[in-house]
C-alpha cells in the first residue's frame, strides 16, 4: 500500500483567491432532482427515514413535553412551558427533517403528522404575529427583554421548516405562519425601531431563505438590519451580563464586516457566517466578503480539528487560543459540525473554489457522521477525539439541539453534490446517484457509479435531451495528489485548475461517460507544531475520512502503549460485523498489528476506549 507522510496545518493550506460579492452564479441542484443510491449514503437516508425521525417523533410528542407546549399555547391543553425555552426549536427541526424525508421517501403517516403539528402551531401563533411558547405560556408581559432568550433562533428554524414543508408537500399552511411571524418582525424590528442582537443566530439565513421562497425583499432587508445590529453596544441580557462570556460569545464584540479572528460560541458563529454569505450573496457587501475569508482562514488553519470538528472548549462550547486542540475534552458539537458544511458551501457558491469543499467534505464524513450511530437512533453532542471508553451516543438530551439538527441535514446530503450555472456543472462530491439537471436551456439526466469514500474510481455519465456544449468540473479533493482522467474511454490529460478542478468542455451527446480515477493513499498526518496535544502523535487518514485506533480491535496489547513508526506499512482490508461494507486498514510495525477503523464509525460496536492522534516513534 502506498504510504505518505503529510504535515498538515490543522487542514489545509489557504488558497489566494478572493471571493466575489455578488449573487451566487451558480446553485445547488436540489436534492429532490437527486436520487443516492450508493453503498455508503443510501444506506444512511434509509437509517434516517425508519429509526432516525421515529426517535425525534417520540421523544417530541411522547416522551416530552415539546409539543405539548404548542398545545398549551393553542389553548388545547392546560398548563405552563415546560422544559427548555428553546425546545421550540427541537420540534421545527424534526418537523424540517421529517419534510425533507418526504421528497425522496413519501409517507403519508408522517405527513399527516406534520398536518397535526402545523394545526397546533398555527393556532399557538399570537394574534399579531408572534410565535414564542416559553413566553406565550410563562412570561406573556416579557416578550423580547433579554436576547439570549432564543426568540428569534426560534423563529429562524420555524421559518426553515416551513420553507422545506412547502418545497415538500406545495402546501401553504405552514409558510402562512412563518410570513406572518416575519411580517411580525418587521413591525418591532428595523431602522428607526427597537434594536435587536439576536443572541443565538439562526434568523440572518432563515430569512434569506423566506426570500427566496416568498420573492418578498422585506425579508433580505431585515435580515441584512439584523447582521448590522451587532458590534454596536446594544447587547442585552444573560450573555453580556456573564463575565466570562460578554459580547464575544455571541459574535457582538465588533461590527460584522470587522470580524477577523474566530470568538465565542461555535455554532452561533457557523449560523452567522452562513446568514452574512447569504446576504452578501444578494447585496454589494465587499466587506463582508473579506471579512468571511479572514475569518475562514483563522477557523480552518488554526482551529478545525483533522476531523472538522470545531470548537474546542466545553466551557463555551465554542472556541479559546488559536491551535488549542485537546483531544479528550475536545467538544465538537455536532451541530457545529454541520455549520461547518452550510457555511462552506456558502464560501464555495461564492468563489467556485474547491477548498470549501474539501473543508465541506471533510466535516460532512467525519465531524456530522460521528454525531449520529449506524442504526440512526443514537446520538452524540460532543465528539471528542479520543475515549477512555467512557463516552456514549445517547438516545436523546435535555438540550436535544444535536439529534434533531441531524434529523434535518441527513436527507439533505443531495444538495451538496452538484451545483448548477448557465453553462457549466460542478461535481463537487462523488457519491452514486441519479439526477436530473438544468443548465439554462439544457435539460441532461447524469448519473454517478462509484464506492467512495473506499475507492476512488468514479464513472459519470451524461445524457442530455439532445447534444449541448458545456462545461463539467470535476472536483479534484485536497488529499489526491494524482488522478487519472478519460472520457468515452480515451484518456485526457487534464490539468487541475488553480481553484481545485479539472475541467471537460465539450459537446455531450447520450451515453457519454466521464471516467475518474482518484489515487486514495493511506495518509499518516503530523498536526502543526503549535498543537502541542499532538506533539509525537500522527493521525492516519485515507481519502475523505479520518481513522481511529478502537480497543476493541485490539484486544491483545495494551493500548495506551501502541504505536506506529517510519517503517509502518499499511493495508486497506474489508470490514466485517457491523462495519461491513466499511473499509479499515491494518498497520504492521515489526510483529505488531494495528487496526485502524473509520472515526465516524467508533463506538458502534462495543465499548472501550478510542483515540485517532497516535504515538509516533521516529
Amino acid at each position: 500500500m502506498k504510504f505518505r507522510t503529510l504535515l498538515l496545518i490543522v487542514v489545509f493550506i489557504v488558497g489566494t483567491y478572493a471571493l466575489q460579492a455578488q449573487k451566487y452564479a451558480v446553485k445547488p441542484v436540489p436534492f429532490n432532482k437527486v436520487k443516492i443510491n450508493d453503498n455508503f449514503w443510501a444506506p444512511r437516508l434509509e437509517a434516517h427515514a425508519h429509526t432516525t425521525l421515529e426517535t425525534c417523533i417520540t421523544q417530541t410528542q411522547d416522551s416530552t413535553e415539546r409539543i405539548n407546549n404548542f398545545a398549551k399555547a393553542a389553548g388545547v391543553m392546560e398548563g405552563k412551558h415546560e422544559g427548555i425555552y428553546f425546545d421550540d426549536s427541537d420540534v421545527y427541526k424534526a418537523m424540517e427533517g421529517i419534510a425533507y424525508s418526504l421528497i425522496n421517501n413519501p409517507n403519508k403517516k408522517n405527513e399527516a403528522l406534520l398536518d397535526k403539528w402545523i394545526g397546533l402551531i398555527a393556532k399557538a401563533q399570537q394574534p399579531d404575529g408572534y410565535l414564542n411558547t416559553f413566553y406565550t405560556l410563562n412570561h406573556p408581559t416579557e416578550r423580547w427583554t433579554d436576547m439570549e432568550k432564543h426568540e428569534m433562533y426560534c423563529g429562524g428554524h420555524m421559518i426553515e421548516a416551513a420553507v422545506a414543508h412547502h418545497k415538500a408537500t406545495g402546501k401553504t399552511s405552514f409558510l402562512d405562519v412563518a410570513t406572518k411571524f416575519a411580517d411580525y418582525l418587521g413591525t418591532e424590528f428595523g431602522p428607526g425601531k427597537k434594536h435587536w442582537v439576536a443572541g443565538h443566530e439562526e434568523i440572518e439565513l432563515a430569512l434569506v431563505k423566506l426570500y427566496h421562497e416568498t420573492g418578498n425583499k422585506n425579508y433580505l432587508d431585515l435580515s441584512y438590519w439584523i447582521l448590522e445590529e451587532r458590534g454596536h453596544g446594544h447587547g442585552r441580557g444573560e450573555i453580556w451580563d456573564k463575565q466570562h462570556w460578554g459580547a464575544a460569545y455571541c459574535q457582538d464584540d465588533v461590527p460584522v464586516s470587522e470580524i477577523s479572528e474566530i470568538k465565542g460560541h461555535a455554532v452561533r458563529a457557523m449560523y452567522l457566517f452562513t446568514g452574512m454569505a447569504d446576504v452578501a450573496a444578494e447585496k454589494d457587501l465587499p466587506d463582508y466578503v473579506a471579512a468571511l475569508e479572514r475569518v475562514w482562514d483563522d477557523v480552518v488553519n488554526r482551529n478545525m480539528y483533522i476531523t472538522g470538528g470545531i470548537g474546542s472548549s466545553g466551557s463555551n462550547e465554542g472556541f479559546s487560543e488559536d491551535y488549542d486542540l485537546p483531544n479528550k475534552t475536545a467538544y465538537c458539537e455536532t451541530c457545529a459540525s454541520i455549520g461547518m458544511v452550510l457555511w462552506n458551501n456558502r464560501m464555495n457558491l461564492f468563489s467556485n473554489d474547491a477548498k470549501y469543499v474539501n473543508v465541506m467534505e471533510r466535516a460532512m464524513y467525519n465531524g456530522v457522521l460521528s454525531g449520529v450511530s449506524l442504526d440512526g437512533d443514537l446520538f452524540y453532542y460532543v465528539n471528542p477525539l479520543e475515549s477512555d471508553g467512557d463516552h456514549h451516543r445517547q438516545r436523546w438530551f435535555g438540550c436535544a439541539c444535536c439529534p434533531s439538527n441531524i434529523s434535518r441535514f441527513v436527507p439533505s446530503v443531495g444538495n451538496y453534490i452538484y451545483l448548477a450555472g448557465e453553462n457549466e456543472l460542478f461535481v463537487n462530491l462523488y457519491i452514486g446517484n441519479t439526477a436530473e439537471i438544468e443548465l439554462g436551456a439544457t435539460k441532461l439526466e447524469l448519473s454517478q457509479k462509484t464506492a467512495y469514500p473506499w475507492d476512488g474510481e468514479i464513472e459519470v455519465s451524461i445524457d442530455p435531451e439532445t447534444p449541448a456544449e458545456f462545461a463539467v468540473n470535476l472536483r479534484i479533493p485536497g488529499w489526491c495528489k494524482t488522478f487519472g482522467l478519460s472520457v468515452n474511454g480515451s484518456e485526457m490529460t487534464a490539468k487541475q485548475s488553480d481553484k481545485g478542478y479539472v475541467v471537460v468542455n465539450r459537446k455531450w451527446k447520450k451515453g457519454d461517460k466521464i471516467s475518474l480515477n482518484l489515487d486514495m493513499p493511506v495518509e499518516v498526518v503530523a498536526a502543526h507544531p503549535k498543537v502541542t496535544e499532538n506533539t509525537g502523535k500522527r493521525a492516519v487518514q485515507r481519502g475523505p475520512v479520518v481513522f481511529c485506533l478502537e480497543q476493541t480491535d485490539q484486544k491483545s496489547i495494551d493500548f495506551d502503549a501502541v504505536a506506529i513508526n517510519s517503517d509502518s506499512t499499511f493495508k486497506i482490508k474489508k470490514a466485517s460485523g457491523k462495519l461491513k461494507g466499511m473499509t479499515q486498514i491494518e498497520s504492521t510495525s515489526g510483529t505488531e498489528k494495528l487496526i485502524f477503523s473509520p472515526y465516524f464509525s467508533w463506538n458502534n460496536r462495543e465499548p472501550g476506549k478510542m483515540k485517532v492522534w497516535v504515538n509516533y516513534n521516529e
